[in-house]
């Protein structure tokens, strides 16, 4: 059956083609996703890599798989992008009648956004390789991949196609046209580098399972808190080290009493927002609508929580723009 579409697809038959490559665009489009810690960028870069595959098909020899071959040029795809100079830059404050308090620091990966669980929930489960060290869920979650996106190109391919995907070294010295030593040694680096930004969150309680009683009750807490605009509420179900970051603004806050004072200015002037559930990178998600005089909703973002343990350990603001990705509309009905 494979020979045969192969040979119908090479024929220029774009159903034999689909038939092809659709068991795998899911996979495809996470491991862009994984790469370039952009859900815009992971698209393009999936519509380009089912182009070449489709260009290229004439030159595919059946030595791997249609899967493996497909990586491999997704993964090149990739490299060419995070080589090139054109990620989003950052962007200057803009959120209107709020005066931001002083950042602990400016974040370095501005042109992360979210990615929805939906896509990965209809999505085929990954056959991963004997040698995959990291489950799906915290492959996708926002601290590794945000994490990724530190390390060099070349490492971060390395490291996602064999420690999340488990492909063996020849595997991914063919994809990369390069040695088995080479790709040993960019894992290892990878690897240390990786540790090293992780670093800050060894200890950290793990998060409770997505959709258990733990997660509901901070999810409801939280829903409460900030609905109400009730700042000592909120406060009482942070870490110590809870983390605000809102890419693309390069604007971060760390420690509870700096995310709290942030969050106090988000209220401020009378300003309140509903909440409407979803999940992005296996993590609970909100739109986040501002309410107008009229009672209308207006989107203003989307909020990803990191959970330790019972408590809320990071929160990560995105642009209003992600909210139809997550299926959200840009604004909510009056009340």
């Amino acid at each position: 059956m494979g020979a045969d579409l192969i040979s119908r697809a090479r024929a220029g038959d774009g159903e034999a083609f689909r038939a092809l490559t659709e068991p795998h665009r899911r996979e495809l489009q996470v491991h862009c996703y994984r790469m370039l810690g952009s859900f815009q960028d992971a698209e393009d870069a999936l519509q380009e890599t089912l182009l070449d595959a489709w260009r290229g098909l004439g030159g595919f020899d059946g030595r791997a798989s249609i899967r493996t071959w497909l990586y491999r040029i997704a993964t090149n795809r990739c490299l060419s992008t995070l080589r090139s100079a054109a990620r989003r830059p950052a962007k200057a404050w803009d959120i209107p009648g709020v005066e931001p308090p002083e950042p602990t620091r400016l974040g370095e990966v501005v042109w992360l956004e979210p990615f929805p669980d939906a896509l990965l929930e209809g999505a085929p489960p990954v056959p991963l390789g004997p040698e995959a060290r990291y489950e799906r869920t915290e492959s996708v979650s926002l601290a590794f991949v945000t994490a990724l996106q530190a390390l060099p190109p070349r490492q971060i391919a390395v490291l996602i196609l064999r420690d999340v995907l488990g492909f063996h070294a020849d595997e991914v010295a063919g994809m990369l046209d390069t040695t088995v030593d080479s790709v040993k040694s960019a894992l290892k680096r990878a690897r240390t580098g990786l540790r090293r930004r992780q670093a800050a969150q060894t200890g950290a309680e793990p998060p409770p399972a997505a959709g258990s009683p733990a997660e509901n009750a901070v999810v409801a807490g939280f829903v409460r808190a900030w609905e109400a605009a009730d700042v000592d509420a909120l406060v009482a179900l942070l870490t110590d080290d809870a983390f605000v970051s809102m890419p693309p603004l390069p604007f971060e806050y760390e420690g509870r009493d700096v995310v709290a004072g942030f969050c106090a200015g988000l209220f401020g002037a009378g300003r309140r927002f509903d909440l409407v559930p979803t999940r992005a990178n296996g993590q609970p998600a909100f739109g986040s609508y501002l309410r107008a005089p009229t009672g209308v909703g207006h989107g203003t973002g989307l909020y990803v929580l990191t959970l330790a343990g019972g408590r809320i350990s990071a929160m990560t603001r995105f642009e209003n723009s992600v909210l139809p990705s997550f299926g959200l509309p840009r604004s909510l009905p009056s009340r």
